[in-house]
């Protein structure tokens, strides 16, 4: 968000232009008119493959009216990894994190969302409820021992990936690390030493 505010749709466009795949984590939430019209004019850069927006039914649907036959992916925010039960009381959800993100999920599988943006310590479950076919994005994902920051519901790479993640997004360890290109490298290792692990323990 905070490039996209300083570059726009151009930087979009630019990195599209490069052969990038583009992740715009706009997390749109709007009233349900102006979340499809923004999901359409997105869609027509032709630059975008996968968009955020709220786990909201409401939202979900008019992202999906907005996006019509276009061939970006919509990713439905379930509960963001900074919050904690506290926050969700604070917001006026009298249920557990948990009980409010299978729902999220519930309704994503009803409509033409195609994948789930949730916390690692959640993702096993997500997979089991949205099944095989869900794109399923976990951020609050740290290697053992960096610094979580402001992030509550966190897990490393590796148990993301072992628990159902299809993608990570990994941002303070990397975008603030002396060297970025080293931490992308070390957080490779760690994912890979789990999977050798794995496939050593199984011939066991």
């Amino acid at each position: 968000m905070e490039l996209y505010a300083s570059g726009g749709m151009e930087i979009v466009s630019q990195l599209a232009s490069f052969r990038k795949k583009v992740f715009l984590d706009l997390k749109l939430y709007d009233i349900g008119e102006t979340v499809k019209r923004a999901t359409r004019q997105i869609c027509r850069s032709g630059a975008v493959t996968f968009l955020t927006v709220h786990g909201s039914r409401t939202i979900m649907q008019a992202a999906a009216e907005g996006r019509a036959e276009c061939e970006m992916k919509l990713l439905a925010v379930t509960v963001l990894t900074s919050f904690d039960q506290r926050d969700l009381a604070d917001l006026g959800y009298p249920v557990p994190i948990s009980d409010l993100v299978e729902l999220r999920v519930r309704n994503a599988a009803q409509t033409s969302i195609d994948g789930i943006v949730c916390s690692p310590l959640e993702v096993a479950r997500v997979r089991k409820i949205g099944g095989p076919h869900l794109t399923l994005v976990t951020p609050g994902v740290r290697s053992a021992g960096a610094a979580v920051g402001d992030q509550k519901r966190v897990a490393t790479p590796a148990q993301a990936m072992r628990d159902g993640a299809d993608y990570v997004v990994i941002g303070r360890q990397v975008t603030r690390a002396a060297n970025p290109r080293a931490a992308c490298e070390e957080i490779l290792m760690e994912i890979g030493q789990r999977e050798r692990d794995a496939i050593h323990a199984s011939r066991r």
